[in-house]
């Protein structure tokens, strides 16, 4: 049977050192220190995986011997676009590997009244029509504020936008691919689903109060 095209959108990054760190920040007597640091050295390894299919251009280099031609990566530098607050844990890691990209970021809050993402803050670099983006944001659970996020994002116009999560779920991957089947996801894991207060199980808690050491 072949894979729905969403499911084909979702690629698993499986590498054992991946899956290692994962488990040690899925245990919940991870310190807040310790689950920092974890986060910093996955998000690191992810730069690599979400990165592998991006656009090249051969360019003319001159090396300490001789003029000769090598590849780098196409157009304007990569943007890694936060969703507020827990997409910042990625952004250290990320630019060890890309530090030349820029940076924007989505602030959202959950209307407790309609339960929709409403948007509080936005700023992305300028240029984005020649722009790949990578959104950052830890947990793929319902989905509502990865579709915003992307919702806004399209209203620029960029070349490209790719979604990285730590932890996702069948529900969150449905809800966000039903919306922008065109975005690839890239996460280490799909868990079970979701729990009566959208949390998803087994999942890490809540990422943002990990990362910050907030209740």
């Amino acid at each position: 049977m072949n894979a729905s095209p969403s499911l084909r959108q979702v690629h698993v990054i499986d590498h054992p050192l991946v899956q290692h760190k994962l488990t040690l920040m899925r245990r919940k007597d991870t310190s807040t220190k310790t689950f920092r640091q974890l986060i910093h050295e996955l998000s690191a390894l992810l730069a690599y995986e979400v990165t592998r299919d991006m656009p090249m251009q051969e360019v003319e280099i001159e090396t300490p011997l001789e003029k000769t031609t090598g590849r780098v990566i196409d157009g304007k530098k990569t943007v890694l676009a936060s969703i507020l607050r827990a997409g910042n844990g990625f952004l250290d890691g990320m630019l060890e590997v890309l530090p030349s990209a820029r940076v924007g970021h989505i602030g959202l809050y959950r209307d407790p009244a309609t339960l929709k993402p409403v948007e509080y803050y936005f700023k992305m670099p300028s240029g984005m029509d020649e722009r790949d983006v990578i959104v950052l944001d830890p947990m793929l659970a319902t989905g509502n504020s990865a579709v915003a996020a992307v919702d806004l994002l399209k209203r620029l116009q960029p070349r490209s936008i790719r979604f990285v999560c730590l932890v996702a779920c069948p529900e969150g991957i449905a809800n966000f691919h039903a919306h922008h089947p065109d975005v690839p996801i890239y996460t280490p894991a799909v868990d079970r689903g979701l729990n009566e207060h959208g949390y998803i199980v087994p999942g890490l808690g809540d990422a943002g109060d990990r990362i910050f050491g907030t209740k």
